[in-house]
């Protein structure tokens, strides 16, 4: 079996078996983590942080954990709602007037937040991706693809810059910036969006499914064929320089298992983690509201959504490209993650929701 490093509460042993199995089966390496109460009572890793396997993976080693990125910008977009300083029911063109042209002055800031604001495809070159300004322009000047509210299509790319770039006009911060003052700054989590150079010699690339290399490109295992226009991200893309220097508040967000489940955390324990609160009680309640039921347009398969998170029973949370994942319970104060540079085919990609069925077993010793 492969060596799991870290620890555990032996309650959650199915965890670290879980994660040595992955490594059995060929995975580069990862990490796995489950907070309750705010507490780690699972944080391993193992593995090593490069392809060529000759880099351990370390208890610092960070990975970028695509779309997982998303719920760390809803969760800066919630903090400003509980502040009242963001009203969900209201025009986005409000706080970005640019963003009215084109028929959207009707798209409100929960469009943004359920994926149902019609805007799911970046059409620019991926060299714009890096440029904020350019990238919010052309996201300003779109026509929505359906009436605002009404369907619901995952905005894979672009909801990181739409609500991005609300945030910075209330805040005058860029979202990457804002969620290291506001969130992983007074938690102590060591995730952020974008890294800079200080980070890369722990950063793990992605490592392509096997059998592919680095023009691997994004999908959905349902999806229906994207628009000819419509940009393909591939894994080299993702392990440029460019990428990791800029801010892609939907895809771009780098931390561990730990860090993940730590930030999370906050939403699993009604807005606080020991003496640090950075949301009221009430405050994580409306990201669990659904927002949409449905066929999602860009998955092919039915959703909910609520606001930044996927709703999937009683647990809410979302998963990034490539395999990483988080869940959030809240009636038993748990956020489970799991973190791993190690992609596979979406299809056949269980792993994810192995870890999340681990921790459960756990929670059902913890509780008797």
């Amino acid at each position: 079996m492969a060596d799991i490093r870290g620890s555990y509460d032996d309650l959650f042993m199915a965890v670290p078996n879980a994660l040595a199995a992955f490594l059995d089966e060929g995975d580069t390496g990862g990490s796995a983590a489950v907070f309750v109460d705010g507490k780690p009572v699972v944080d391993v890793w193992g593995g090593y942080a490069d392809a060529g396997r000759s880099r351990p993976w370390e208890r610092d080693t960070v990975t970028n954990v695509f779309s997982v990125t998303k719920t760390m910008t809803a969760l800066a977009a919630i903090i400003l709602v509980d502040r009242l300083e963001l009203d969900l029911d209201a025009p986005v063109a409000r706080y970005w007037p640019e963003f009215a042209a084109a028929g959207k002055d009707k798209v409100l800031v929960r469009h943004l937040l359920s994926h149902t604001a019609g805007l799911p495809d970046y059409d620019g070159p991926v060299a714009e991706i890096y440029d904020w300004p350019a990238v919010t322009a052309r996201l300003a000047a779109l026509a929505p693809q359906w009436e605002p509210g009404t369907a619901a299509g995952y905005h894979s790319l672009t909801q990181g810059f739409l609500v991005g770039e609300v945030v910075r006009r209330i805040t005058g911060r860029t979202l990457g910036t804002f969620f290291a003052e506001e969130v992983a700054g007074p938690i102590g989590a060591d995730f952020r969006i974008g890294v800079g150079p200080e980070d890369d010699h722990r950063v793990a690339l992605a490592v392509p499914p096997p059998g592919h290399d680095e023009d691997y490109t994004a999908s959905a295992p349902n999806a229906a064929p994207r628009p000819a226009a419509a940009t393909a991200l591939r894994v080299r893309d993702a392990n440029s320089m460019a990428w990791r220097r800029a801010e892609i508040p939907a895809a771009n967000g780098y931390g561990n298992a730990r860090s993940v489940a730590l930030v999370q955390s906050v939403m699993a324990c009604a807005g606080g983690i020991g003496p640090v609160r950075l949301l009221s009680p009430g405050g994580c309640g409306v990201a669990w509201e659904e927002q949409f039921a449905g066929e999602d347009r860009t998955l092919g398969m039915p959703m909910r959504w609520g606001l930044g998170y996927g709703l999937f029973g009683t647990a809410y949370g979302w998963g990034g490209w490539g395999g990483s994942v988080v869940m959030v319970d809240p009636s038993a104060r748990m956020a489970v993650a799991y973190v791993t540079s190690q992609m596979r085919e979406p299809a056949n990609d269980q792993r994810g929701l192995e870890i999340v069925s681990a921790a459960y077993e756990g929670l059902q010793g913890l509780s008797t």
